[in-house]
């Protein structure tokens, strides 16, 4: 029977460059990549739900919920099933997203949130998250480069918010040391991914090496 695989989620604000990131460390691990929300057919129809402009805007408990529906279906359909085959994977946000975002972003209770959050999942935590951490002001100027065809709901929240998701992330992180990797993302994109896989090869080894 295949060792059981890992999981490393990548965390941080909206244009921190954690995407970015998280295809660099599943090309680097040889893992899989996968994403919250909208990475399952019942995800991609909460992800239009919750981040659409055009979509009715939820109060704060609805979208908390609507995040942990999807979790549930992503770790029930893709991520549980390749790390019981032995793969690693490595998400692009995952449950510390709600915490930062409808806890710290929202005004929920982040208690209530994480049971939600751990219920939700199953009780799968990650092995390491990875805050790739940048100022608001760095991450404000890198969406405006971007291109993109338009801002999703929560990037037009404003930086009042960001900068609240942001202490969320980093309260995270300095709570439970042991679990989280905090990077300066505000290096260029191959000194960033260079120091990422390092850490989580120092840690984990490679992706044969044995799971949890």
């Amino acid at each position: 029977m295949a060792p059981r695989g890992r999981l490393i989620a990548l965390e941080g604000i909206d244009g921190c460059g954690k995407s970015t990131q998280a295809g660099a460390l599943a090309a680097a691990l040889g893992a899989r990549l996968t994403h919250e929300p909208g990475a399952t057919p019942v995800g991609a129809l909460l992800r239009r739900l919750l981040l659409a402009p055009d979509s009715p805007a939820p109060s704060p408990r609805t979208e908390a919920l609507l995040m942990a529906a999807d979790r549930a279906e992503h770790v029930a359909q893709v991520v549980e099933p390749a790390l019981a085959a032995g793969d690693w994977v490595v998400t692009d946000r995952y449950s510390a997203s709600t915490i930062a975002y409808q806890g710290y972003g929202r005004g929920l209770d982040p208690a209530g949130l994480g049971a939600l959050v751990t219920w939700a999942a199953a009780g799968l935590a990650a092995d390491l998250s990875v805050l790739v951490d940048v100022t608001v002001e760095v991450a404000t100027a890198r969406l405006a480069a971007g291109g993109r065809g338009g801002a999703d709901r929560m990037e037009r929240l404003g930086p009042g918010f960001a900068t609240r998701v942001r202490q969320g992330f980093l309260a995270q992180a300095a709570e439970d040391p042991a679990h989280w990797l905090v990077v300066d993302g505000s290096a260029d994109v191959e000194t960033v991914a260079a120091h990422i896989v390092a850490s989580v090869r120092e840690r984990f080894g490679d992706a044969s090496a044995p799971g949890r």
